[in-house]
This record gives C-alpha cells, sequence and structure tokens, in this order.
C-alpha cells in the first residue's frame, strides 16, 4: 500500500511540475520586460533548489521583488520530492528544457542580470540530474533551426552551459556519480547500466566535434579531454571505496557504475584519436599516487605493500573496465612513449605499468596478447620501452630483481622466446620487414636469452633448430646491421651454451654490455648521398696518376662485402710453447756466430720485367714471396702497355682472378694484396678492354670460382668504368674562343643561351664543368663589354684542377673514352643472369651477386651518359631490369641496386637523344622509361625499405627532370618536321607519351 500511494504522490508532483512549466512557458510568452521572464523562473526554482531570493531580489524592480516576497517556500523534503518529479519525471525536464533553450527565453537571455541568470536559470543545469541533462545541452549543438529560433545564440548558449556545467562544476564527475548511485542504491546490473553508459559517455566525448569554430576554448579537444580525465581520476579514491564496500575481490564485475563510465568514456577518448591526453593525465595521478611511497621503499620488491595502499586498486581495475581492445592498445603504446620522451626511470616506469596492467595480464588474454604479441613482433619501440614491456609482461619482475625465477616465470620467458625465434628465423622475416623491425625484434630474443639457463635451453631442442637458420640467414645478407643482430644473438648464444668460450663473429661485439640498440643507429636516417666512386683504391690510383676525378652524387646501395669475411670462427691466439720455440736465445754462441748475407735472396731481389713471368709467378702458390713481387710490378707494366699485353691479357686477367693472395701474404697485409690484385685488373681493363673483357666475363658465370671472386670482376668492370670515363687528355689551347654550337638559323636549339645582351659582347662558349662530366645542362660564359664607370679592363678568373706542369697553350680537357667499349662492359655480363647453372643462382641463393651486377650495369651506362651509345644499351638493360624476377625480388637489396640503375639509366639518357626516339616512333626506349616512373612510383608507395623510398624518390625527380627537358627538346623536332628536316611524318610522335609532372600535357 506504501508503494502504491509513493507512486500516486509522484505521478501528483509530475502533474503539477508540468502544469507549472506551462504556465511560466505562457508568462514568457507575454512578458514585455525581463523582470517577468527573470519572476516567472524564479517561481519554478524555488519549488526544487534552495535558491537565496535575496541574490535576485537586488537586480529587479520594486513591483517583482514584492511578488518574489509573498511566492510561496517549499521545505527540504518537498524540493527533494519536487527535484524527483522534475528529472525523473520523463518528459517533464525535458519540456522545461525546450523552454529555457529554444523558445522566447534565449531572447531575454543577454538582458538576464549575472545573478538572475546564475540562480534562476543556469541553477536547472548546474544542479540537475546529468544524465537528463547532457541529453538536453549536446541536441542543441547540432545547428538544426527550430521555429524561428537563433540557431547561433542556441548553440552559443548552450555551449556556455556545458563550460559551467561539465567543466567548472564537475559535471562529468556527477554523471559517474549518478551511474554508481544506480549500481549501489538503486540495484541496477552492469547489462541495465550499459545502455544508458554507453549513450552518456557517447554525447560527453562528441562534443569538442559538435561547438562552432568560435565556441569557447576550453571545448576545443585538447582542453576539453584533459579537464574531462583530470574530473574521472580525482575520484579514483572515492570509487574504490565503494567498490571494496561491495566485494572483497576487485573485478569489473563488482565494480560500480562509475568505474564502468570511466571506462567507457576513456575507450572514446582513445577512439577519437586523443589517447595522449589521455596518458598524461593518466601517468600524472599515478606518480602522485606512487611517488612518495618509492621515495620511502626504494627496494623494489614493494609489489605487495604497493598493492595494498589505498587507491592503488582502482588504477587495474580501470583498464578492466576499458572493455574495447584497440583503446587498451592505443592507450598501452602511448603509455610507453609518453614515459619514454620524459626518460622516465627504469624503476618507476615499471611501478606504473606494473599498477595498471599485472591484473589485466593476469585474467585478460586480450591484454597479454598486446603486450607480448603485437609489442614484441609488431611494434617498434625504443630499448628502454621494450625492456619495460618484457618485465612487466614476460620476466614478471622488477628491472633490479635479482632473485631466482620461479616456474611460472621461467615458462613465460621461454614460452615469449620460443615464439620470437620462430618468426625470427624465417628468411622471410629478413627479407620482408623493415631494418627497424628486425632490428628490435632481435633486441627481444637477445633480452629474452639472457634471462634463459643452459638446462632451460636445452629443454626445449626446437629452440636450437629455429636459432641456427636465423643466424645463417643474416649473416648471408649484405646489411652490416643485420649481421650485427646475428653477432649478438650469436655471442649471447655462447655465454649460455659455453661460457669459457665466447664466439665473436664481429669485432664491436666485444663490448659489454652487449648494445641492443645497435649504437642508436636505427633513429638515424640510412639513406645518404654518397660518392659513387667511394673505393679506396680508385682514390689512391687517381692519386699517383694526378687524376682529379668527381663523379655525380646520388643516392646509392650500401657497400658490398666479402662473403669470405663472413666466416664463423675464433681467431686462435699462438700458444705459449710456440712463442718460445720463436725466441732465440741471446746468450747462445751459435745464435752470435758471424753469418756472410751478401749474396743472400738474391734472386728475389730481382724484379719481374715481362707480364709472362708475372703470370708464371702468380700461378706458383708454393711461392707466395713470388706471387708478391709479382703483384707490386704487375700494374705497372701493365699500365707501360708493353707489345705482349694484348697477347697475354686474358691469361694473365684469369690468372688474377683465380689466384688466392689472401692466402699467400702475411698476416696483416691481406688488404693491401687485394687492393694491388684490383688495380692490376683495372689497368688490364683500361688499357686493353676488349682483350680482357672478354675472358672476365667467361669467368663471371663460371662455376669455379666463389662469390669473393665474382664480387671482384663487377668491381673491376665498374671501376675500370669510371676511370675510362674520366681519362684526361692534353691538346693545344685555341687562340680565339669559338662556339660550341654554330647557329646557321634564327631558330636556336634549346640548350643555347639566347644572343640578346649588351652591344659588343662576345659569343658564347661552353664551360668545362670540372665537378662532374655527366651533368643534365651545360654552362657557358662570354665576355661583356666595359663599363663607362670601369678605369681598368677587368678580368674574370675561375679556379680550376689544372696541373702546374702544363705549359701555357695547353688545357686539360675531359675526354669519356668508354662509350667506344660500354656494350662490351655490359652485353656479355647482362647475357644468361637468369640461368641456373653448377654453382651460380643469381635469382637465389646468390642475390648478393645479382645486386652487384645490376649495380655494375647501372655505373656502366652512367659511365656512357650523354652518348648515343647510352640510348642504344638502355632498352636492354631495362629489359633486364623489368623482369618480374628481377625488379620485386625478396630482397630489398636487390631492388635497391634496381632502382639505382634506372636512376643511372634517367642520367645517362639526353633528352634530345629521348626526342630523337619518341620522333622515329622508338616504342621499346619509350615504354621503358614509362616502366621507370610506375616502379618508381609503386615503391615509394608501397615498399617497406627506407633505402628503397629514398632511391625510388630520387629517381622520380630524374625522371621528372628528364620528362620536362625532353618535351623542350620536342618543340625543337616538331619543328624540324613541320620544314621536312627529319622526313618525317608528326603523327609518330602521337605513339607513345611521357608524362610531364604539375601538367596535363603529354609529349
Amino acid at each position: 500500500m506504501e508503494g502504491e500511494e509513493r507512486r500516486k504522490t509522484r505521478k501528483l508532483h509530475r502533474s503539477k511540475m508540468l502544469e507549472k512549466i506551462a504556465d511560466v512557458a505562457k508568462s514568457i510568452e507575454e512578458a514585455i520586460h525581463v523582470d517577468q521572464v527573470v519572476s516567472a523562473l524564479h517561481s519554478v526554482a524555488v519549488l526544487v533548489f534552495p535558491v537565496d531570493s535575496s541574490l535576485v531580489l537586488g537586480s529587479i524592480d520594486q513591483l517583482c521583488g514584492e511578488q518574489y516576497i509573498f511566492q510561496e517556500r517549499s521545505s527540504a523534503e518537498e524540493r527533494s520530492e519536487q527535484w524527483e518529479a522534475l528529472y525523473r519525471g520523463g518528459v517533464t525536464f525535458a519540456a522545461l528544457a525546450r523552454v529555457l533553450l529554444y523558445d522566447d527565453a534565449t531572447k531575454w537571455l543577454p538582458s538576464f542580470p549575472a545573478s538572475a541568470r546564475k540562480h534562476v536559470y543556469d541553477v536547472f543545469f548546474v544542479s540537475g540530474l546529468p544524465s537528463e541533462v547532457i541529453q538536453s545541452l549536446v541536441p542543441c549543438l547540432r545547428r538544426s533551426g527550430n521555429g524561428g529560433a537563433d540557431v547561433d545564440a542556441v548553440s552559443s548558449n548552450a555551449e556556455r552551459l556545458l563550460v559551467c556545467w561539465l567543466l567548472e562544476n564537475n559535471g562529468v564527475l556527477n554523471m559517474a556519480r549518478e551511474f554508481d548511485a544506480m549500481f549501489y542504491a538503486d540495484g541496477f546490473t552492469h547489462q541495465q547500466l550499459k545502455p544508458l553508459v554507453s549513450r552518456a559517455s557517447q554525447l560527453v566525448t562528441s562534443i569538442p566535434d559538435k561547438v562552432q569554430s568560435k565556441a569557447p576554448k576550453a571545448l576545443s579537444s585538447h582542453l576539453y579531454f584533459k579537464k574531462v580525465t583530470a574530473q574521472l581520476l580525482s575520484g579514483a579514491e572515492e570509487f574504490e571505496m565503494k567498490m571494496n564496500e561491495k566485494a572483497s575481490t576487485s573485478s569489473i564485475i563488482n565494480s560500480g557504475g562509475g568505474l564502468l563510465f570511466v571506462g567507457e568514456v576513456f575507450s572514446r577518448i582513445c577512439r577519437r584519436g586523443s589517447a595522449d591526453i589521455l596518458v598524461s593525465e593518466l601517468v600524472s595521478h599515478i606518480r602522485k599516487h606512487i611517488g612518495s611511497y618509492l621515495c620511502s621503499n626504494p627496494q623494489s620488491k614493494v609489489a605487495i605493500p604497493l598493492k595494498s595502499m589505498p587507491g592503488s586498486l582502482f588504477w587495474s581495475v580501470i583498464i578492466d573496465a576499458v572493455a574495447d581492445p584497440y583503446a587498451v592498445e592505443r592507450m598501452s603504446e602511448q603509455l610507453l612513449h609518453h614515459l619514454a620522451k620524459e626518460h622516465t626511470p627504469d624503476e618507476e616506469a615499471y611501478w606504473i605499468l606494473w599498477l595498471l596492467f599485472h591484473q589485466s595480464l593476469e585474467r585478460n588474454p586480450s591484454v597479454k596478447s598486446i603486450f607480448v604479441d603485437k609489442f614484441l613482433m609488431w611494434k617498434v619501440f625504443q630499448l628502454n620501452c621494450l625492456r619495460w614491456i618484457l618485465q612487466v609482461s614476460v620476466f614478471m619482475c622488477p628491472p633490479n630483481d635479482g632473485g631466482q625465477t620461479n616456474g611460472v616465470r621461467s615458462s613465460s620467458v621461454l614460452d615469449t622466446l620460443q615464439h620470437l625465434v620462430e618468426i625470427w628465423s624465417k628468411p622471410e622475416f629478413v627479407q620482408s620487414s623493415p631494418i627497424e623491425q628486425q632490428a628490435y625484434v632481435t633486441a627481444a630474443v637477445g633480452l629474452c636469452m639472457e634471462k634463459v639457463t643452459k638446462e632451460e635451453l636445452d629443454s626445449r631442442e626446437s629452440l636450437l633448430h629455429s636459432f641456427l637458420p636465423g643466424v645463417s640467414c643474416r649473416l648471408a645478407s649484405p646489411n652490416d646491421l643485420i649481421r650485427k643482430m646475428a653477432s649478438n644473438v650469436a655471442l649471447v648464444f655462447s655465454k649460455i651454451i659455453d661460457p669459457s668460450n665466447l664466439l665473436y663473429l664481429d669485432e664491436s661485439c666485444k663490448d659489454e654490455p652487449i648494445d641492443w640498440d645497435f649504437g642508436s643507429t636505427l633513429r638515424k636516417d640510412y639513406v645518404s648521398v654518397k660518392d659513387s666512386n667511394h673505393s679506396v683504391s680508385v682514390g689512391k690510383r687517381n692519386k699517383q696518376a694526378g687524376l682529379e676525378s668527381s663523379e655525380t652524387k646520388l643516392m646509392e646501395i650500401d657497400e658490398y662485402s666479402d662473403p669470405a669475411t663472413l666466416k664463423d670462427g675464433l681467431v686462435s691466439e699462438e700458444s705459449d710453447d710456440e712463442k718460445t720455440s720463436n725466441n732465440w736465445d741471446a746468450s747462445s754462441e751459435s745464435a752470435m756466430l758471424p753469418y756472410d748475407l751478401a749474396d743472400d735472396d738474391t734472386d728475389l731481389k730481382n724484379n719481374f720485367s715481362q707480364l709472362v713471368d708475372v703470370v708464371k709467378a702468380l700461378r706458383k702458390p708454393d711461392d707466395p714471396d713470388g706471387v708478391e713481387r709479382a703483384l707490386d710490378v704487375a700494374e705497372k707494366i701493365i699500365r707501360a702497355c708493353p707489345d705482349e699485353l694484348r697477347h697475354v691479357a686474358g691469361d694473365l686477367a684469369r690468372t688474377l682472378v683465380q689466384a688466392r693472395c689472401s692466402d699467400l701474404t702475411i698476416e696483416g697485409e691481406e688488404e693491401t694484396a687485394e687492393e694491388k690484385r684490383q688495380g692490376a685488373l683495372i689497368a688490364l681493363l683500361v688499357t686493353v678492354p676488349f682483350e680482357s673483357l672478354e675472358a672476365v666475363n667467361n669467368l663471371l658465370y663460371s662455376p669455379n670460382l666463389d662469390a669473393s671472386q665474382r664480387i671482384l670482376i663487377l668491381d673491376v668492370m665498374s671501376n675500370a668504368a669510371q676511370e675510362l670515363s674520366i681519362a684526361q687528355v692534353v691538346k693545344p689551347k685555341p687562340q680565339k674562343p669559338r662556339e660550341l654550337v654554330s647557329v646557321t638559323s634564327e631558330t636556336q636549339p634549346w640548350f643555347l643561351p639566347r644572343s640578346v645582351g649588351p652591344h659588343g659582347a662576345g659569343p658564347w662558349r661552353e664551360i668545362p664543368d670540372s665537378e662532374s662530366p655527366l651533368n643534365w645542362s651545360y654552362k657557358y660564359e662570354r665576355e661583356l663589354p666595359l663599363k663607362s664607370s670601369h678605369l681598368k679592363k677587368g678580368k674574370t678568373r675561375r679556379w680550376s684542377q689544372k696541373s702546374k706542369h702544363l705549359p701555357d697553350n695547353c688545357a686539360d680537357i675531359t675526354q669519356n673514352k668508354f662509350p667506344v667499349y660500354a656494350a662490351a662492359f655490359m652485353l656479355p655480363a647482362m647475357r644468361g643472369f637468369d640461368k641456373k647453372r653448377h654453382g651460380v643462382d643469381l635469382l637465389g641463393k646468390d642475390f648478393i651477386i645479382l645486386g652487384k651486377l645490376i649495380h655494375t650495369l647501372g655505373i656502366c651506362i652512367k659511365c656512357a651518359a650523354m652518348h648515343p651509345e647510352a640510348s642504344a644499351l638502355a632498352p636492354a638493360l631495362l629489359d633486364m631490369l623489368s623482369s618480374r624476377e628481377v625488379c620485386h625480388h625478396a630482397e630489398a637489396h636487390v631492388r635497391k641496386s634496381v632502382l639505382f640503375a634506372c636512376s643511372c639509366i634517367l642520367i645517362a639518357l639526353h633528352p634530345s637523344h629521348v626526342a630523337s626516339a619518341l620522333a622515329e616512333g622508338n616504342l621499346e626506349l619509350s615504354r621503358g622509361l614509362d616502366w621507370i616512373r610506375s616502379y618508381a612510383i609503386q615503391a615509394v608507395e608501397s615498399d617497406i625499405d627506407k633505402e628503397c623510398y629514398a632511391i625510388a624518390m630520387a629517381c622520380l625527380q630524374l625522371h621528372s627532370e628528364m620528362a620536362l627537358q625532353t618535351s623542350r627538346a620536342l618543340e625543337t623536332v616538331e619543328t624540324s618536321s613541320r620544314t621536312n628536316i627529319l622526313g618525317l611524318p608528326p603523327s609518330n610522335l602521337t605513339k607513345e607519351s611521357i608524362i610531364i609532372p604539375f601538367s596535363n600535357i603529354k609529349y
């Protein structure tokens, strides 16, 4: 009966409240003065809230003031019933909100006195039921006009109320308290609360997206979410206290509706891209919580006391409340980045992560998967972040915990290590993963291995089977950083297996502790602009010959390393017994006997003077001294060009390639011997190219050579091509400057400057460019007449790299001798590259040689730049590069070489030659150039390797410049076609097209 009477009473109050609201609406509509509006609203406010009428009385006229005095006052109990009737009466507050926000009250609001606005208008929103208020205010931000109301005025008023209620009066926190009351007092379950919580959180987090551009700054995304997060975190202890009173176990199932609302709001904030703001506030509050405790307890083993601290339970349950896995991942990721950015100490970072995630890592598989799967194998963090991830989710102990690992911890480390190694050891991972991710996973493998003992490793036999292939495939990589990864992991593995016999595959690995950050190399840009002529031996030879060479700077691939240097094993030191046997006793009488040195080693002092003798000496591996003396004089004799050179060139080239110089020289001089052999081979290819190239090209695919010898051949071909392209000759200096191109008509070529200028100006002449013989454009100069203000004739000085010993009437002129031999260098090397022979598989295991071959071909065609021979050889090279097995090779090393060769082709082709090819209908060349553009764009968009991306960008830039200059040359060709100079129909120019960037024109 009491329940029935109570329902009737509530229904009666709701009816009276609706009648009162209707009267207020009518009074406002008929009002002719603002005081009447204030009085009408005051009549409702005093029924619901404890309004102090004296605060409003002084701001209105005397008549309305008398009405205030005679208005009925309600008791506290009555106000509570009226408040329930207004805000929990279904449509009651919605009707009042419509009057306050949309109808005539909005028109009168600017005239309200400040005290009246606060106590009889804003009070309905600030002191109302949060879930009802938010549903009435947010729709006003939609700019949907209603009944002729001023849309901007309605939106501005709603924005003002949201700032006042949500941000200045803790409206978001009050909303969480409301859901808490519904859970604990009204008996709502989580399933009943979820729709209400979801709706309210959606409205709260959507406000920054709906406000006007001129809205208050407090509603901007950054400031708004920061204040909302701070409000919700400020109620941490309050929510935790209620949760402990409800149940003894810490779980989101037993938490109140407030934590459910907090988790939902945090999820939506992360979804809206503001996880960094949320994390910043989160870390700030946690630091206040644990800061004093860590200062008073410097030891790491504080988990149990820290967990029992008041307020600690909230931080672990809040992650359970964020039910969205994506939001948890974004929050965790931003948390790690934030801690690393602030240089947080390892101890503090561990406890922050532990407070938040230790409970979820134990109970929630999805959170565990984020840390041990995504964060260890698919994301890339800094090294200190990686250590924190492992400590919290795998090692499950503080950073400086020196205790023994328990069974659970040991099993977690082994399971994680096995999972990492299985992925790390796959060749596909090395080929297709970015270098940063490879280094990151390698560091994770190494850090886990440092925690494993030999007994634990023996219990997992599959680890050993996965570990060895991973090291082997990395040692075969041409990238120094990837090889260093293998060396570091191999060193850690040897520490576990046999600490007394450590395996040092790299000299840099001897430093302790092991550098898992790899010298911070991952934070730098790998791609650099390098000089293509970077060989030390070539530099020395050019210096001896008095030649100063400079190459066009272009992004190139890494240096190629000799696979012979990657052999496993240690250099054993000489034993003490051997050292003793090598020492002679100074006091011995036999050691002091005189010895005649007059004719000793007479034969050895005789140097070779014939190439035949050099060949014979190189073929005697049992005479290392003879081999050394033959290498000393080989290059000098070859460059002297004796008559016998052409007859023995092929035999000498084969002998030099097959000689094992490093095995025949004393320790420490292997590089010197290799430089001498390489110098002799380069001299051979430069002096007698055709004879020596025939032998070298036959050896390139021979099954009797190893990888280092094939790389030697390609290196020699590259260096010889460069030396031939920068050959210098001495010619008499012309007495009178002459023009580069004689102009016979008024229409000049596009590359010549115009003849306009002051009267008396001399003719244009080309400036020899000593910096780079392979330029897109040419430089010209001419003499200008003196100005009248000059007292004496001026003189222009240009510094050059001319030898002092040349006579005054001579000048050193660079003449490219390589184009004559370009076909002999390139075509035999390209023939049969895709055939699998005995011991040679360029498209398979020998990908390093394939990359080096493509690199050499690119250098060769670049050395023939601006020559018709380059246009003739380019289609054949493009056909090789565009084959699917080459351009889409799994190894980034090969793809970098392809892009480099494409760039060299663009440098080598003269724009006028490309224009002529288009005019003559040469579809092969035009299609090849279009393929370069498409391939470079594809590399920029999808290639995961940073160096491939950078070289592709440079290639696109070169292609754009080539297309632009070709279009200029085509204008001249079209003019010539019209005058029938070429005798070709103009229709041939439209068969193919070259796309010019930033333009709709196609040629």
